[in-house]
């Protein structure tokens, strides 16, 4: 897998690229300090995975990668972020980054990178969880026309992606836990989705 790493912290940058190549998996291409680097390096590396930071001086990690999947939809971008960046997560998960982890959890860092090669998005659980609140805005319902949903698939989508477990939407919409159970069974398989992680990724990028 080829990656590049970009961070306005070159000390951060090269400890990563030690870390990853360590795994014996993982080639570190290039590396970078900032936004506009990060362009660069993609376009003419072109790796498997961009790597980057969020915060960095000038362009932004955001703004390079709102660049990048401009030019290429199909692009790779998982962030580097801390717990303060709420905003900045909502912001990536729009615009169709492959998620974010946190530079202090190395130990995780090349795991999320093999999941991002398979399809898989990276976002943290507590951080899916908070969404609705940190859009704070009451969450839209999802079009289901668009996809091929009833009405009340897309609402039970819609509170999956608050985190209501199956028990809290049966309540909620008077049904049983079994239905709920099996709607949500027939809605991954209809959508081609994994688990309900995914689910609410899905409902936070289409709404």
């Amino acid at each position: 897998m080829n990656v590049v790493v970009v961070d306005d912290d070159k000390i951060v940058a090269a400890s990563l690229k030690t870390i990853l190549e360590a795994t014996g998996s993982i080639n570190v291409t290039a590396t970078g300090s900032s936004g506009q680097q990060a362009v660069e390096l993609y376009n003419t590396h072109k790796p498997d995975v961009m790597l980057m930071d969020i915060r960095m001086d000038g362009m932004t990690g955001l703004e390079a990668g709102e660049l990048i999947l401009g030019t290429d939809s199909n692009a790779k971008i998982l962030y580097l972020t801390t717990f303060s960046d709420d905003e900045y997560i909502v912001k990536a998960l729009k615009m169709g980054a492959k998620g974010y982890i946190l530079k202090q959890d190395f130990v995780n860092i090349a795991p999320a990178l093999e999941a991002v090669t398979k399809g898989q998005s990276v976002f943290g659980a507590g951080v899916i969880e908070r969404l609705p609140q940190l859009l704070e805005e009451t969450p839209p319902v999802i079009d289901g026309d668009k996809y091929g949903i009833s009405e009340k698939e897309a609402e039970i989508i819609g509170l999956v992606a608050e985190g209501l477990s199956n028990r809290e939407i049966a309540s909620k919409l008077y049904l049983s836990e079994g239905t709920v159970r099996n709607y949500i069974s027939a809605i991954l398989e209809k959508l081609m989705l994994r688990d309900r992680t995914q689910l609410a990724i899905f409902y936070y990028k289409n709404t």
